[in-house]
């Protein structure tokens, strides 16, 4: 038998409470106290905890992209296609910064559907556009 388990990506900063309430606002979600540890808030949308970020008082940024472009962790959050500019507006609006934009030759604006960020304490995440509503009953099927 299994021992029933659960995970989450956590990521540290400097200023736990900025970043969680910048994730919970991006992603529609709230944001809590972790039981048992002060340092760490849980961000909570409606599949259960979907993030942490941990109190680290020395955080420093990761480089990303890093001039040869390698791909290294990275929250890749999936948006319906035709609400693709809307959510970055959003993350903008709440602090994200583009660092990138890829060529996609198929689109006459050359955006593509997989946009990169680095959020107010310099984490890597992505805007992954994809075809349906990408909400929890709607992966499964």
């Amino acid at each position: 038998m299994t021992v029933p388990k659960t995970s989450v990506v956590v990521l540290d900063s400097a200023e736990p409470e900025l970043l969680a309430r910048f994730y919970a606002e991006l992603l529609g979600a709230t944001a809590g106290p972790a039981a048992r540890d002060d340092d760490l808030i849980l961000i909570t949308g409606r599949t259960g905890v979907v993030l942490g970020v941990r109190r680290d008082p020395n955080h420093a940024p990761p480089s990303w992209p890093p001039p040869e472009d390698s791909q290294q962790a990275h929250l890749r959050i999936l948006v319906e296609s035709q609400s693709l500019d809307e959510a970055e507006r959003e993350a903008v609006a709440l602090g994200a910064r583009p660092v990138a934009a890829e060529e996609d030759g198929s689109r006459p604006d050359n955006r593509t559907s997989l946009r990169r960020y680095a959020d107010p304490a310099g984490h890597a995440f992505v805007l992954a556009a994809i075809r349906e509503d990408p909400t929890p009953d709607r992966l499964r099927e």
